[in-house]
C-alpha cells in the first residue's frame, strides 16, 4: 500500500450559462484519482428560472459506474437499457456502465414548469479491471434505505461502501468510500484509516482537517492515520475514496479504460451509433473532435 500524503484541490469552475456552475475538482494534475473516484463534479447550488431546466442530451459510458447524488432539485434519468427514473435528494442513481451504455440527463417537467433549485454530486467510479466489461445496469436506491446514524452533533448517511460501521444496500465493485456527513458547528468526526485512499470535499460551511482549515468548495486528499474533521460552523462534507484502482486508467470524453485501444473503440462505436438508444429520445450527443 502507498504512503497518502494530504493534498489541498482547488475546483475549477465551468459556466454551463444561465447561472448555472459546475466545479470539477477530479481529475486533478496532481491527483488523477482518489480511491476508485476518477470524476467529481459539484453541481450548482443554482436558481434555475421557470421554463428552463438541465438537458444533457443521450451520451455513452463504458469501464465506470455513474453516481448522482442531489441535495436540491430533481433529475430524470433515461437509458438504453429502458430505465426512466428521477432521482430526488436523498436517493442515489448508480448506474455501471461496463462494457456501454447510453444515457440522459433532462430536468422533471414540474419542475420545469415552476422553476427550482439545482444542487448536487455526480462522480465516477472507474470499475475493477475484471468488471470493466460487465453488463450495463441501472440501480436507484431511495433515500430511505441508505443507512445513517447521528453522533454528537455529526450526521453520517453512507452512499455506497463502508463506514463507521455502516454499509449501504447499494452494490459496489471493490472497497468503497461514500458518505454524506452533516455537522453541527462545534462537533468533531475521526475519520479512522478503514479505506486506503480517502478525501474530503467541503459542500457548505467551515471546517478543520487536523487544525488547518479547508474552505467550502475545495477537497483535502487525506494522509495516512487518523484525521479529525471539526465544524468551525455548521458544515456538510462528503467523504470518497477506497481502495487503490488496479492500474492506470485512460479518461477520454465520457470513456474509462485501461487502454488506448478500448477507448478507440467505443469512439468507433459511438460514431457507428452501435451502443444502443434511449427510447423516447431523438437526440445525442456528437463525438467530440479533440
Amino acid at each position: 500500500m502507498s504512503e497518502q500524503t494530504a493534498l489541498l484541490i482547488e475546483p475549477r469552475l465551468h459556466d454551463l450559462g444561465d447561472g448555472f456552475t459546475v466545479r470539477r475538482l477530479l481529475p486533478f494534475r496532481l491527483r488523477r484519482n482518489v480511491g476508485p473516484f476518477v470524476f467529481f463534479d459539484h453541481i450548482g447550488p443554482a436558481a434555475i428560472a421557470p421554463g428552463r431546466g438541465l438537458d444533457v442530451r443521450p451520451h455513452p459510458h463504458i469501464g465506470l459506474a455513474t453516481v448522482t447524488y442531489l441535495y436540491e432539485g430533481a433529475l430524470t434519468h433515461r437509458d438504453s437499457l429502458g430505465r426512466d427514473q428521477v432521482i430526488r435528494p436523498g436517493d442515489v442513481n448508480w448506474m455501471t456502465a461496463g462494457r456501454g451504455v447510453v444515457h440522459s440527463e433532462r430536468t422533471p417537467a414540474p419542475e420545469r414548469a415552476r422553476g427550482h433549485r439545482m444542487h448536487g454530486i455526480q462522480t465516477w467510479v472507474a470499475l475493477p479491471r475484471e468488471f470493466a466489461e460487465t453488463a450495463p445496469e441501472f440501480l436507484h436506491h431511495e433515500a430511505d434505505s441508505l443507512p445513517f446514524a447521528d453522533r454528537d452533533g455529526v450526521r453520517l448517511r453512507v452512499i455506497a461502501g463502508r463506514a463507521f460501521d455502516l454499509e449501504s444496500p447499494v452494490r459496489v465493485f471493490s472497497p468503497t468510500l461514500y458518505v454524506d456527513v452533516e455537522m453541527q458547528v462545534g462537533s468533531r468526526l475521526v475519520v479512522p484509516p478503514e479505506h486506503a485512499e480517502r478525501a474530503i470535499y467541503v459542500v457548505s460551511g467551515d471546517v478543520d482537517v487536523d487544525g488547518v482549515g479547508v474552505a467550502p468548495t475545495h477537497m483535502q486528499v487525506l494522509a495516512d492515520g487518523d484525521v479529525e474533521v471539526r465544524a468551525t460552523s455548521t458544515a456538510r462534507v462528503l467523504l470518497c475514496g477506497g481502495a487503490p484502482l488496479d492500474g492506470e486508467r485512460i479518461l477520454w470524453w465520457n470513456f474509462v479504460a485501461s487502454s488506448q485501444e478500448r477507448i478507440d473503440q467505443a469512439k468507433a462505436d459511438w460514431l457507428g451509433q452501435r451502443f444502443g438508444d434511449v427510447p423516447g429520445e431523438a437526440e445525442f450527443i456528437p463525438l467530440p473532435e479533440h
